[in-house]
């Protein structure tokens, strides 16, 4: 069973932008939403009118109304819920299979026979509803992976010896030359041959900003280019571009079947087949003995009754539950009961870098006016700031909200203009103001790298030369801060599982050093494409551990679909990524991430309680109704109240304590309580 929280979020990163160019839609950065309604599903309808019908019936019932003010209803919910599984357990019966779902129908059937009419229509609405959540998990992974494949253009503009043409990506041979205007999507891997621009390759290796593009550098399908012209040779068929593997390595993982979903099913087989006969013996042998129909009959379903397996499912799900909401109600959307119990069941961390253990977005961290300028920081800032004013870089916006938090005014900024890669030039009262990065020379003390990404002094961030009329005035140090709870979340996973957690990133390895440097990580594994990271976890599983791996973007969905477990960030988070991982932290807290894994833990410990009392109450029964005589209301009563029991055990983890345990010391990084949904 799979209950999806679908939580949608972009990080908006824009190119640097010049006049002619129109402003991109954000709606361009990620995958178009391609979301089934949940009413779209025959599943959920039906669902949906068994579980009103039997609500509707209940108070009736209890109320000791007349039997035809509830019967309608009940019978409503038994034919709404109950025919699809009954109808889908005969196809499997006859493909000689016998599953679960057609045992609950006729226990539920052998229930309603005898009178237990309230019994057999709570096991349908339960089983309705479980197959109806299942429905929308399928539907909604494989909206995802359609919608990634909107990523890459549908058409590229080839450059042939006549001239140009239009023609689909899936026409393109490796050797065609492509021309990639401003504001369009690449439409396959290729490498530059000519021109100068920056694209926007989040999507693909996770880099918070936009990647210079000159001749000879790598570019990948359905990453967006920014304001420079590209001639680009493609190097890739487009059935086997970095995109379209995701595709594949997502919708690989998601058909491989977890151990313990194939255990379950082996269980299930066992379990049906051996209470049918067991049934089937309870009622025969005692009339071939000569015993009298009716009493035969009622002994066979009391045996059905207490042998059922609803106490079983109750025993597990409550717990499971349970900490799925006291999750919730902290920011942690856990998509279904089997992604909360495989939490518990981690023993590795694999932690992504951007927008996952860093902020994803650049920050001003340091003003530092030239010796001589007779500018001050705030005026060095305000300088900048008004010269960056008209662009849409994300440096740009950063520098601009850094004056803005100190309140200080911008001069109106003339003769703007951009050049990819190296910054902005404008006039600001009346004098000319020229921001971007370093030039080499023997005036410049800072970094001289020809990848904006890379340059950086010691303090890990990039570096932005600010000039006036020529001369330089200063210099801002912009980085992609680690988050405040970095360093705790990971010191808790490395509590929790007995090993320091591995940091996977497609950044450049100078910039995941100092991450991993501010957060206490020692295994550090950098420029990864989002086959590499799927690489790693599978070396960790290999050797036996259950990796949770961390992430945030598109590039990160194959490795959180291969993990064993997947926690993304849900306030900037890809829809894939969001759609493939097993939970969401909503608010992007991270030490929510060891909390969620000490309640994953706490659970599973309940239901192995909940199992040892429900499978007691089980044998008893079965064995008091083989052995004696168990009168029908005893054997319902101690059913249902084995059943009450394993589920008021379960409801313990609705209490606060059981997300932060008695001396703990975990506080949201703002200092205050954590926050309801």
């Amino acid at each position: 069973m799979s209950l999806h929280v679908f939580l949608y979020g972009a990080r908006v990163s824009s190119t640097l932008d010049s006049p002619p160019v129109p402003a991109l839609d954000v709606s361009v950065r990620t995958a178009p939403r391609r979301r089934t309604r949940v009413l779209a599903l025959p599943e959920a309808r039906w669902a949906l009118l068994a579980t009103a019908a039997f609500l509707l019936a209940l108070p009736l019932h209890f109320a000791d109304a007349p039997g035809w003010t509830y019967g309608p209803l009940y019978a409503i919910a038994y034919l709404a819920g109950g025919w699809e599984p009954l109808v889908e357990g005969l196809r499997a019966l006859r493909g000689k299979t016998l599953d679960v779902d057609l045992l609950m129908i006729v226990a539920a059937l052998g229930a309603a026979a005898i009178g237990q009419v309230l019994d057999g229509a709570l096991l349908i609405v339960i089983f309705a509803t479980s197959g109806a959540l299942e429905a929308l998990a399928t539907a909604r992974t494989a909206d995802s992976v359609r919608g990634l494949l909107d990523l890459a253009p549908a058409t590229a503009t080839r450059v042939t010896a006549d001239g140009e043409e239009s023609v689909p990506v899936s026409r393109l041979c490796v050797g065609d030359e492509l021309l990639i205007r401003p504001g369009e999507r690449i439409g396959a891997d290729g490498r530059v041959l000519d021109g100068t621009s920056e694209a926007d390759q989040a999507t693909i290796t996770g880099e918070p900003l936009p990647v210079l593009k000159t001749p000879g550098d790598e570019v990948f399908a359905g990453t967006l280019n920014g304001t420079g012209a590209l001639r680009v040779r493609v190097e890739r068929d487009p059935a086997d571009s970095v995109i379209a593997r995701i595709v594949i390595l997502v919708e690989e993982a998601s058909r491989t079947k977890a151990p313990t979903q194939l255990f379950i099913e082996k269980i299930e087989q066992r379990y049906a087949v051996g209470v049918v006969a067991a049934t089937l013996t309870v009622f025969a042998v005692p009339l071939a003995f000569g015993a009298d129909l009716t009493g035969a009959l009622l002994r066979a379903m009391t045996f059905m009754i207490v042998a059922s397996p609803c106490a079983v499912v109750l025993a597990t799900m409550p717990p499971l539950l349970s900490a799925i909401a006291t999750a919730g109600r902290h920011g942690v959307l856990v998509k279904s009961a089997l992604a909360m119990e495989r939490l518990g069941e981690i023993d590795t961390a694999a932690l992504d870098k951007t927008g996952t253990l860093t902020e994803g977005a650049p920050e001003v961290t340091a003003v530092r006016p030239a010796t001589g300028s007779g500018l001050d920081e705030n005026a060095l800032l305000a300088l900048a700031a008004a010269a960056e004013h008209p662009s849409e870089h994300p440096l740009a916006r950063a520098i601009v909200a850094a004056a803005r938090a100190r309140d200080l005014r911008l001069a109106l900024a003339r003769d703007f203009a951009a050049k990819p890669g190296h910054g902005v030039t404008a006039t600001v009262d009346g004098r000319v103001v020229t921001v971007g990065r370093p030039d080499s020379g023997p005036d410049t003390d800072t970094d001289t790298d020809t990848d904006v990404n890379t340059d950086t002094d010691v303090e890990g961030g990039t570096v932005v030369r600010v000039e006036r009329d020529g001369a330089l005035v200063g210099t801002l140090v912009l980085a992609d801060r680690p988050r405040a709870d970095a360093a705790e979340t990971a010191a808790g996973l490395t509590a929790l599982t007995g090993t320091s957690p591995v940091l996977l990133t497609g950044d450049n390895p100078r910039a995941a050093a100092q991450v991993a440097t501010a957060t206490g990580i020692t295994d550090v594994r950098a420029s990864l494409l989002p086959e590499d990271k799927v690489t790693a976890v599978r070396e960790l599983q290999r050797v036996g551990r259950k990796v949770l791996f961390v992430g945030d973007g598109v590039n990160d969905a194959p490795a959180l679909a291969a993990a064993h477990s997947g926690i993304a960030m849900g306030r900037a988070g890809s829809d894939l990524a969001l759609e493939t991982a097993d939970a969401v932290v909503v608010r992007d807290e991270l030490a929510a991430i060891p909390a969620v894994v000490r309640l994953s833990r706490a659970a599973r410990r309940l239901v192995v309680q909940n199992l040892l009392v429900a499978g007691t109450f089980i044998t008893v029964l079965v064995l008091w109704d083989l052995l004696g005589h168990l009168p029908l209301p005893l054997g319902v009563a101690g059913h249902e109240g084995s059943t009450v029991l394993v589920g008021l055990n379960g409801l313990r983890l609705l209490r606060e304590s059981a997300w932060r345990p008695r001396g703990s010391a975990w506080r949201r990084p703002d200092g205050g309580r954590p926050r309801a949904l």
